[in-house]
């Protein structure tokens, strides 16, 4: 794994976005079939390639507790290596030191082997399984001596390697390696959901027979926010369809010939969640991919988001809840038609497409879409209003050219909310509350995505969950919390330091600079709207999204 750990921190040193890719693509030409394949899939942050839906299982506490068995070190080093990085893998990488108990036979790592031992703690199950993942895993540690490979490593353990290296750039340098057309990978990637088998085929000349996997899901599509106003410029000279925006749950449903897959966004399976939508895509023909959100809706009319609150995360669902909260999934768009992958197509496409083969019965319903015939003010707020009227968070603007491209938040998709001031953080600390919570945790520091990857703090709250979600965050947090050495540079002594997984969206009525936070600013009055299970941590805010609507804060205060 060393020359893997000196390509990733090469790519790190590398500031320009092709500087990166050029230095990717040079190694990855370097490797054989098994080890390329490895690390195309490493490079893109998984342990695995998404179709296999198989985890590690192993938190932060697991990793450190293995590294310290193997190097020896306490609890006051960790934390000032902790502080100096802000980030585990780099944290450990200063920390290793040859092995307390010596290796007679030595094992050699590379991302081949590595992923060997991976395919070994996913596959851990049953009694004990838990020791012989950490078992494993040290045994992964143990072959980690050179301290760069060992913080690249736990980098891809813990699935970030902050490396400034978006997934789309892996895909580039896919294309750079062995000089093909880096759409035609993209392409392959999206239908294959394999990064590593896109590899290979780029590297042989074989990506055209790469097929779409029904059953492997890939990235949404997402929408840039552009504030309630009097303008639109951003709508100016293009063609637009206009659909509702709705405060559901996002969801991925993959149909293959009568069997029904969703995912949520963060890709997991969530098809047990909601039998009746399953129940009901399954009358659609053949096999195709669907975007869509999932919605609690009884006699036509979308009910308030905290109704279907009750559904979320639900392993089973008895028939009382059924009753008591039925769903909806509201088809938008076709990813995929039998063996077609229409990512490629025009936005107004791919709507045509999904008109023909979705049948509004049971639980579906396509999303009412519409040509923007006037792109001024009045037109677009007026079906803003509409949309409130009937239920809805506001309004989704579509370019009709525009193309399906997971993960991307660009200018093809517009979303138009009332309230812009939200802001998707990583819950980073916890403390415990106060009066008739100081029995659980319910004080939340929160951070956004800086610059260089690392989460940096912007605020804390402590109000808008209820005592019930609140008390069952408590023992997760319990769980999953970090070494007290770990804290960041500014925390406050009782803080306890958690690992960033849970993502809650945040509102508040100003955002200010402030030295109190990492991030360099600070919001007042913040609240928590909800908890966004929906949401990965790859996705979200940024700390440039927090001066973007700082900047648009000064210039609506600004007179003329």
């Amino acid at each position: 794994m060393e020359r893997f750990a000196r390509a990733a921190a090469a790519v790190a040193a590398r500031s320009a976005t092709l500087e990166k890719v050029a230095a990717l693509a040079e190694y990855f030409r370097t490797l054989d079939d098994d080890d390329l394949a490895a690390a195309a899939r490493f490079f893109t942050g998984k342990p695995f390639a998404a179709r296999e839906q198989r985890t590690l299982s192993l938190g932060g506490r697991a990793v450190v507790a293995a590294a310290r068995r193997i190097w020896g070190f306490d609890d006051a080093a960790l934390g000032a290596a902790y502080r100096e990085t802000g980030d585990l893998g780099s944290a450990l990488a200063m920390l290793v030191r040859p092995p307390q108990a010596a290796t007679l036979f030595p094992e050699s790592l590379t991302p081949a082997t590595l992923a060997q031992r991976f395919g070994e703690i996913a596959a851990a199950a049953g009694k004990g399984a838990g020791k012989r993942r950490e078992a494993i895993l040290e045994r992964i540690l143990r072959a980690s001596d050179d301290p760069l490979a060992a913080q690249y490593v736990v980098k891809i353990v813990t699935g970030d390697l902050r490396i400034g290296l978006r997934e789309g750039l892996v895909y580039d340098a896919i294309a750079q390696a062995f000089g093909v057309e880096a759409a035609g990978v993209r392409r392959a990637a999206m239908a294959s959901g394999d990064a590593g088998a896109v590899a290979i085929a780029a590297k042989r000349g074989t990506l055209e027979t790469i097929e779409v996997t029904y059953g492997s899901p890939f990235g949404f599509m997402l929408a840039s926010p552009i504030p309630y106003g009097d303008t639109y410029p951003a709508l100016a000279e293009q063609a637009w369809l206009i659909e509702d925006k709705f405060d559901g749950i996002r969801a991925q449903a993959h149909v293959r010939d009568g069997n029904v897959t969703l995912y949520s966004r963060t890709l997991n399976d969530v098809t047990a969640s909601y039998p009746e939508v399953a129940a009901s895509l399954a009358a659609i023909p053949g096999r195709a991919i669907l975007d869509g959100e999932i919605v609690a809706m009884r006699d036509g009319h979308v009910l308030p988001f905290r109704q279907l609150q009750a559904r979320l995360q639900r392993k089973g669902v008895d028939d009382g809840l059924l009753h008591d909260v039925p769903l909806a999934y509201v088809a938008f768009d076709a990813i995929a038609r039998d063996g077609d992958l229409l990512v490629e197509r025009p936005q107004a496409q791919r709507r045509a497409i999904l008109e023909q083969f979705v049948p509004e019965s049971g639980s579906v319903l396509l999303a009412a879409s519409t040509a923007l015939e006037n792109g001024g003010a009045a037109a677009v707020n007026a079906a803003f209003e509409a949309a409130r009227a009937r239920g809805n968070e506001g309004v989704m603007l579509k370019r009709a050219d525009a193309p399906y491209a997971p993960g991307r938040r660009g200018k093809w998709w517009l979303k138009l909310k009332r309230e812009l001031s939200t802001l998707d953080v990583a819950v980073i600390a916890v403390e415990w509350g106060h009066g008739k919570r100081a029995k659980v945790l319910s004080d939340y520091t929160f951070a956004v995505r800086g610059d260089d990857g690392r989460l940096l703090a912007i605020g804390k709250a402590y109000s808008g969950l209820t005592d019930a979600e609140i008390a069952g965050l408590t023992p997760w947090f319990l769980e999953h919390r970090l070494p007290e050495k770990m804290q960041r540079p500014k925390a406050r002594s009782h803080e306890m330091p958690v690992e960033p997984q849970v993502v809650i969206e945040v509102a508040f009525d100003v955002v200010q600079e402030s030295d109190l936070h990492e991030s360099g600013f600070s919001l007042r009055f913040p609240r928590i709207v909800r908890i966004r299970d929906d949401k990965p941590l790859e996705e979200i805010d940024t700390l440039e999204r927090v001066r973007e609507i700082y900047r648009e804060m000064l210039a609506r205060e600004t007179p003329g």
